[in-house]
């Protein structure tokens, strides 16, 4: 027979997690401004969202989200200093899949594991990459002629990416593997630094975060080839998935998620959680979201941990392919 205490906990558990935050005590929490650490560069897609949700979590808790930028090693440093804070609810990461999923391949030595040390609170949102080249810099109107220019070039394409290892990297190094052209990796620090690449025509092309290309493409400085996601995305109806481009079997979605460091309360934990599952409902931020090229999304802490532990042998593979390295 279960006892009553259990009774009451399998009750909350059900109810979701404002529920267990208000049995808990949560309510007032926060009471002071909350860190949030982005372990990216300004100006990028996880930036210029972060702070987008950082606006409205203040809205709807009455404290400030304060995004500070901590950047380096693939997200690892900016993660790390989550995973190392003190687990009280005041220091937030916006953790990627490569935090997640990737970087574990790339690196010998991780500074944190992401199971041991994080604790997943909810996803916050998924975007797809796309592929762009410049409009004045390459002829290409569709990923055909793309690979068709490619292969007529006497030395292989130069591909510009935020980093060894991230996603738009590893899309990158497989397009090229799937279409049979050769390819010069060049890294950058962030997508800020990979744009004006790309229009100087330092770089021929990208396969990066929809989000941080939306203005360009739609200036028409930049030219959509294709996205990597399943369907057309809403923003661009114009612009073919992979599949439909003639490279089947390619559906990459970035995605990203709220951590703090494992053994925050869970009582804190369901307040955050409950708070972005409203935010995610809120229809005029998801049509901002949509505009700036993600889509807002929530999960329960069980479901991010799940996705995150679903797609790593598909990123596994890919790092393999790849052959990139971050030692």
């Amino acid at each position: 027979m279960m006892t009553r205490r259990a009774l009451l906990g399998a009750a909350l558990s059900a109810a979701g997690p404002s529920a267990i935050a208000s049995a808990q005590g949560a309510e007032g929490y926060p009471d002071r401004p909350v860190r949030v650490i982005v372990p990216y560069p300004p100006g990028g897609s996880v930036d210029v969202l972060v702070r987008l949700l950082a606006e409205r979590m203040r809205d709807r808790l009455g404290q400030p989200f304060v995004v500070e930028n901590r950047s380096g090693a693939g997200g690892n440093i900016g993660i790390d200093a989550v995973a190392k804070a003190a687990p009280d609810g005041y220091t937030v990461g916006a953790a990627t899949l490569g935090q997640f999923s990737i970087n574990q391949y790339l690196y010998r030595r991780m500074p944190f594991d992401p199971e041991r040390d994080l604790q997943p609170v909810s996803l916050i949102w998924e975007l797809p990459n796309v592929a762009v080249v410049a409009s004045d810099k390459v002829p290409a109107r569709t990923l055909a002629e793309f690979v068709e220019w490619a292969k007529a070039r006497p030395t292989s394409i130069n591909l510009g990416s935020p980093g060894v290892g991230t996603s738009p990297h590893l899309s990158g190094e497989l397009f090229g593997v799937r279409a049979g052209v050769a390819i010069t990796h060049v890294p950058f620090r962030g997508a800020a630094q990979t744009l004006p690449a790309l229009l100087a025509g330092d770089v021929d092309f990208a396969i990066d975060n929809l989000a941080s290309y939306v203005p360009a493409i739609q200036q028409g400085q930049l030219r959509a080839l294709a996205v990597t996601s399943a369907e057309r995305w809403p923003l661009l109806p114009d612009v073919p998935t992979m599949a439909e481009a003639g490279m089947p079997d390619f559906v990459v979605t970035s995605w990203a998620g709220w951590v703090v460091p494992k053994r925050t309360p869970r009582a804190i934990v369901g307040r955050l959680a409950d708070t972005q599952r409203q935010l995610a409902a809120d229809q005029d931020l998801q049509q901002r979201f949509l505009t700036a090229g993600g889509r807002l999304v929530s999960s329960t802490p069980e479901e991010f941990a799940a996705r995150a532990a679903r797609e790593r042998p598909m990123w596994r593979e890919m790092v393999r392919l790849s052959g990139a390295t971050a030692d």
